[in-house]
């Protein structure tokens, strides 16, 4: 692991709240490179924001949050699977609130697989990600979620947020029964209750969250942009649906820090403190 930048915690004396690592990979990324910078800028960005949740009534300042550094860089995803795949095994056991910071999207394969299969899976994102294969790529950013449905089943999977996504796709989608929550749903308002409705059946969630599901507006700085998006609102309004219920997991992916101007990180890094939060108040 390397270890820097960590998250500043003031108190690292206390049981952690939340255990932080990062996977600093994009090999398989198609459009914009960078990915693999991800978790530094996020870091940095949660360094930076006030972390006193009022609504809450929780300080960040006053909770350790543990942060492992970064995974080993690799360009080879077959390693990268491997590698991820055991660490997550080994930290569920703490049966703390995991962070993992990204990263393109291909490593939620190796790191929700690693999770029981009855964990919920809610995945925000623009893009489906069902395709066979993508560039002669099984698993790449493009193929991961088709690669889970395969390894274990579509039931326990809600995706959030689609907007853009080829023909395979929807059939693969319809013909596995993927259970949705679309574009429109959350524009018309039924996001927050859908989200809260859709993750009560389970014990525990596993929550995935591509930055890309937001309007270039408020997140310039993704692998693969895509128009006409949610709001950084309408994201955070479902976010705090979630409250009271059990978050295993959070990960955040494809924050691009080259084609950023600060606003994705921070929106990144303040995903992260609300879900810490929400899991200790």
């Amino acid at each position: 692991m390397t270890k820097s930048p960590y998250i500043i915690s003031p108190d690292d004396r206390a049981e952690p709240a939340a255990i932080v690592f990062g996977i600093p990979f994009d090999s398989t990324h198609s459009y914009k490179p960078g990915c693999r910078f991800g978790p530094e800028a996020i870091r940095s960005a949660f360094n930076n924001i006030e972390i006193f949740h009022p609504d809450l009534q929780v300080d960040l300042e006053s909770v350790n949050i543990q942060d492992l550094g970064n995974v080993h860089h690799t360009v080879n995803v077959e390693e990268m699977t491997d590698m991820v795949h055991k660490l997550t095994s080994e930290l569920i056991a703490k049966n703390k609130l995991l962070i993992i910071l990204g990263g393109e999207h291909s490593l939620t394969f190796p790191t929700y697989t690693a999770f029981p299969k009855d964990t919920g899976y809610m995945v925000f994102d623009a893009h489906y990600d069902l395709r066979s294969q993508y560039a002669g790529v099984r698993l790449s950013h493009a193929a991961y979620l088709r690669r889970i449905v395969e390894k274990n089943g579509a039931e326990n999977i809600i995706h959030v947020g689609a907007r853009s996504f080829v023909g395979e796709e929807l059939a693969f989608l319809k013909e596995n029964k993927i259970k949705t929550i679309t574009d429109k749903d959350i524009r018309d308002g039924k996001g927050p209750k859908m989200v809260s409705d859709a993750i009560s059946t389970f014990k525990k969630v596993y929550v995935s969250v591509d930055l890309d599901v937001l309007d270039p507006a408020f997140a310039p700085g993704v692998g693969n942009p895509e128009a006409v998006g949610i709001t950084s609102r309408e994201l955070f309004d479902m976010v705090y649906a979630m409250d009271g219920h059990k978050i295993a997991c959070l990960d955040i992916v494809e924050l691009n820090p080259a084609f950023d101007n600060g606003a994705t990180s921070s929106l990144a890094a303040k995903l992260m403190s609300t879900m810490i939060a929400m899991s200790i108040k």
